[in-house]
């Protein structure tokens, strides 16, 4: 825990972006698994053939991540030199992968002994490895410590750096990693390699910090162009899954057989996805670039709101200040409180489930916050 007060003003816009993110969070996280949600708000959970709400959080949380990164990276850089910087880095890198090793386990170990003396405990950790522990703190350690040789660089080299991360990714999904990472046990957010792709939205992160610390005034116009320009490309990619197996256009499909649905709207025909699919779960391009555009058109707005303008919502500087204790908090909040919300609760006893749960997670963070005390790694 940290209770020493910040060194410098924080940036309103950043925390409150990031509180907004956590609670979105809380809430597709709870929610998400409900039939009751999956009926009447699909747009709550995951679906991994295009891009819901419940996708658009965890890009967001990498931009975050990775605008924090550069600019406190920066800091200690000039104040302790290179070699301080580069250990505090690893140490809080290693830090959160023991954090997530807790968190997210290792799937459910062995039965008895005598799966040691077989060899049989290597199949277990493989599969844990594959989806258990690869999911949000894991995946944000592995890319913070992946992206750390070009986070002090130039914007171009960190440019080329998330395009030559993004590249052999899709090569090794087309020919082997997007079948093997949705085959059981499905991987999540990406898989084992999903830092490849993580990428992109924690660099862009880094691009976002660039641009709010040396523009005079707020740079709301370049985000959201930016952000824009991100997601249409995200979509002109994901138009290449009409000419890629198991897909192929015909004369008969016209320029019009072209164009997929828009990024928001299921696909027709569920049998047609594939490597240019938007997918959380595939930790696709496609899907990664435009969450990362979504994401940064959403942080143009915050910082026109409260870095322009005075917006400071209490409950986002709650969660935003203390994003990492909010996370772990809210995994044991659940655990509790969903034994008594079933699957198949409707929708009112489901939200009234997440009304319990959401005011137990805010009500100790904002316990966390008023003693000031903060979990920072």
């Amino acid at each position: 825990m940290d209770s020493r007060p910040t060194e410098r003003a924080r940036l309103v816009s950043l925390d409150q972006f990031r509180g907004y993110t956590v609670l979105g969070m809380f809430l597709v996280n709870f929610v998400g698994s409900y039939d009751a949600v999956a009926t009447f708000l699909p747009i709550l959970k995951h679906h991994h053939t295009h891009v819901s709400y419940a996708d658009t959080i965890m890009p967001q949380f990498f931009l975050a991540v990775g605008f924090a990164y550069r600019m406190t990276f920066l800091r200690r850089l000039e104040k302790e030199g290179a070699a301080a910087a580069y250990w505090h880095a690893t140490k809080r890198i290693l830090g959160l992968l023991v954090v997530a090793f807790v968190v997210h386990t290792l799937g459910s170990g062995v039965a008895n002994w005598e799966q040691f003396r077989s060899g049989q405990v290597w199949s277990a950790v493989a599969a844990g490895l594959k989806r258990e522990y690869f999911q949000t703190l894991t995946h944000i350690a592995v890319t913070s410590l992946w992206v750390m040789p070009v986070i002090a660089a130039r914007p171009g080299v960190r440019v080329l750096f998330m395009v030559g991360s993004a590249v052999p990714f899709h090569v090794l999904s087309h020919f082997w990693y997007y079948d093997w990472v949705n085959l059981p046990p499905k991987g999540i957010d990406g898989g084992p390699l999903g830092f490849l792709t993580w990428t992109i939205p924690l660099i862009v992160g880094t691009l976002a910090y660039d641009a709010m610390s040396t523009s005079s005034r707020p740079p709301v116009g370049k985000l959201l162009v930016w952000g824009a320009a991100l997601m249409l490309t995200a979509y002109v990619l994901a138009c290449l899954n009409r000419v890629t197996p198991p897909n192929g256009l015909s004369a008969a499909d016209g320029w019009q057989g072209i164009f997929v649905e828009p990024p928001f709207v299921p696909p027709a025909d569920k049998e047609s996805v594939n490597v240019w699919t938007m997918s959380q779960r595939s930790g696709s391009v496609t899907y990664q670039t435009f969450g990362t555009g979504f994401g940064l058109a959403v942080y143009a707005l915050f910082v026109q709101a409260c870095d322009v303008g005075t917006l400071s919502v209490g409950i986002f500087r709650t969660l935003g200040t203390n994003a990492l204790a909010g996370y772990i908090l809210h995994e044991l909040v659940a655990a509790a409180v969903k034994p008594w919300v079933p699957k198949d609760s409707p929708l009112w006893w489901v939200f009234l489930g997440f009304a319990l749960f959401m005011g137990i997670c805010y009500l100790l963070l904002r316990y966390l916050e008023k003693h000031e005390l903060y979990l920072r790694l």
